[in-house]
């Protein structure tokens, strides 16, 4: 018996074998399809290889049998996530690409994802209802479906644009959009949610149309999590858009059952720490679920900063249901942007992003998160909103600086400026044609907003001369993600494909979260054992 002691879990080598964890640890943190065993042997420790292991406390420790101190189960990339996510939304992986504006999450991008198991939103955000459509279309006519979905963005000065955009969607057969920039609830993300809503034989609920919000903010978080206002029920109702059990089935679901918390991120954002909002934001998804008593649990994702094995890892450990990214996604082949702008983005730090007035927002002061490295556009833009909250027009500005914005913003007369602006209107929304007539401060506006929106599309082209007034949006999470990939194959955004990313952060963060639970039972890891490299599509294939 003295040669015996008490020991909680010990492992019979039997015909296993050992290896000193210094030497094989990274190897079998990668074989996430495996568990991985720590014993001890004359005070090192080992990773046991078969063998039999008994677990049992208070256990006398036979002879020839060693101490088993850790233990980790497998964690493949598609055991992450929320399971019910992944089913609702017919995906293998609980990993979103986000709706980047103006195409830049474009087609290709969205099927990429789709097959790979994963979901993307098409960023229609910016285009025209045709254009809009033509993407829809490029989707529904390939024979293999895949999952897919489509941008809603708050417009709050055209009202008319956003119902029209969710009238196409439901005509269209579009059965998912990612809602963002929405302060309130509005008649258009309303109609979509609940239309078509109807019970089935067994008297079950049945929801054709889902919805993901995008928020910062809980009080936003809280109007999703909510059913539809009785007020815009009302409405909808008046104009005939929805029937009586429509309307009275709303009652019984959420405007959104999948909700991203958007953390500090590119474009809107509210520049949110993730490690402080996405508690938030569970705490409120578990108090509203418990209010309204839901059939089908409400879920939350997280997205802002999510660019390394191990920020993806910890938005799932803190509870996300799924992950979303955007700006990494911006840099990779497949986006709907130029090679001149993926190479900037190749190039940036964490610290090269900055705020600039939104173009959509412009009057309200909203703003966007940009990159600053080898562009001046959010200089420009805050000399814009400037000007515009100083002076009631353009010609009340002082001459110099109407001379200064003329020649090195517009590259025109502003007269020049407002004519194409107004050309532009007259096609999107005469209605803003009209009150600029009868107010110059409005007529301001909108040549400003022109200049802005043209940034994004200058950058999207890649008009070289205009390369100055470049407005990419961007997270410091590109810095993040830079940083990490720096030296590897996925360093040259020329080898950045976004499924490839999307592996990568997966499997980094299985391979990270199993380093995690070891160090947690006591075992010490050197930083090296659990650092994951980024790997290339061959070393990928036996994982996914």
């Amino acid at each position: 018996m003295n040669n015996q002691s008490k020991c909680s879990g010990c492992w019979n080598q039997g015909k296993g074998n050992i290896e000193k964890i210094s030497e094989a640890m990274k190897k079998h943190l990668i074989r996430v399809f495996n568990p991985i065993l720590v014993v001890k042997n004359d005070n090192e420790l080992f990773i046991a290889n078969k063998g039999k292991l008994v677990l049992e406390e208070g256990q006398i420790k036979p002879e020839k049998s060693l101490e088993a101190l850790a233990w980790v189960p497998p964690l493949p990339p598609e055991s992450l996530g929320d399971p019910d996510f992944k089913k609702k939304h017919g995906v293998k992986y609980a990993y979103v690409a986000g709706a980047m504006a103006g195409g830049i999450t474009s087609v290709e991008m969205v099927k990429e994802m789709g097959k790979a198991g994963m979901l993307g939103f098409f960023g229609s955000a910016g285009l025209s209802i045709e254009a809009i459509e033509n993407a829809i279309n490029k989707f529904q006519s390939d024979d293999k479906q895949i999952p897919y979905g489509f941008n809603l963005i708050h417009s709050p000065g055209e009202a008319g644009l956003e119902m029209e955009t969710v009238k196409l969607y439901l005509r269209k057969g579009v059965t998912k959009i990612c809602a963002a920039a929405f302060m309130n609830m509005t008649p258009s993300i309303v109609y979509f949610r609940i239309k078509g809503i109807h019970r089935d034989q067994n008297g079950t609920v049945i929801v054709p149309n889902s919805v993901f919000a995008k928020v910062s903010r809980v009080e936003v978080a809280e109007k999703f999590f909510s059913p539809p206002p009785e007020k815009i029920l009302k409405q909808l109702l008046e104009e005939k858009l929805i029937t009586q059990m429509e309307a009275d089935l709303a009652s019984e679901i959420p405007v959104a059952e999948d909700l991203t918390a958007e953390a500090d991120s590119g474009g809107h954002t509210d520049n949110r720490p993730a490690i402080a909002l996405f508690p938030t934001i569970i705490a409120l998804k578990d108090r509203m679920q418990k209010k309204y008593g839901y059939k089908t649990p409400l879920r939350a994702g997280l997205a802002g900063g999510v660019a390394t094995p191990e920020s993806a890892a910890a938005a799932f450990a803190m509870g996300a249901a799924y992950i979303l990214t955007g700006s990494v996604n911006q840099a990779c082949i497949e986006s709907g942007t130029s090679d001149v702008v993926r190479e900037m983005l190749a190039a940036a730090g964490q610290a090269d992003v900055i705020m600039a007035p939104s173009a959509d927002m412009f009057e309200l002061g909203v703003k966007v998160q940009v990159l600053k490295r080898g562009t001046m556009f959010a200089q420009r833009a805050g000399k814009l909103y400037e000007l515009y909250r100083s002076f009631d027009s353009f010609e009340d500005i002082p001459e110099d600086q109407q001379k200064m914005i003329e020649e090195k913003y517009f590259k025109c007369s502003f007269n020049e400026a407002w004519k194409s602006t107004s050309d532009f209107f007259a096609k999107r929304d005469p209605r803003q044609n009209e009150r600029a007539s009868k107010d110059p401060k409005h007529k301001m506006a909108l040549v400003f907003r022109s200049y802005l929106g043209q940034s994004s599309k200058w950058a999207i082209t890649g008009d070289s001369s205009r390369k100055i007034d470049y407005q990419i949006w961007c997270g410091p999470s590109m810095g993040a993600f830079n940083e990490w990939v720096a030296g590897s194959y996925l360093e040259p955004y020329q080898n950045r494909k976004v499924a490839l990313v999307a592996k990568n952060l997966l499997l980094g963060a299985s391979f990270v979260t199993r380093g995690i639970w070891l160090k947690s039972q006591g075992i010490p890891l050197s930083p090296d054992m659990i650092k994951f490299s980024p790997m290339t599509e061959e070393e990928l294939e036996s994982y996914f």
